[in-house]
């Protein structure tokens, strides 16, 4: 699970297996990024987490995208990654 930051300085949640492909295809000029991001490019990775399922993936990317703007960035301050 994964959010991004848009370049409109909106927030976009998803799911992916590899994330660092993702955010590649979200910058280019393919019909594999999310159509709904192709006028807020570039987008920057603000926040990410790692599931051993897909479900489980799912679940969280649905609970995260039912949050408020306010609860997102709250969770992307707290985020270090290692």
């Amino acid at each position: 699970m994964y959010i991004v930051r848009c370049v409109d300085d909106s927030l976009y949640t998803g799911i992916t297996k590899n994330v660092e492909r993702r955010i590649v295809e979200h910058n280019s000029n393919n019909r594999l990024g999310a159509k709904s991001l192709r006028h807020k490019r570039p987008v920057v990775l603000a926040y990410y987490e790692m599931f051993t399922t897909q479900t489980e993936a799912a679940k969280r990317e649905a609970a995260v995208k039912s949050w408020t703007r306010k609860y997102k960035l709250k969770l992307i301050e707290g985020f270090n990654p290692e």
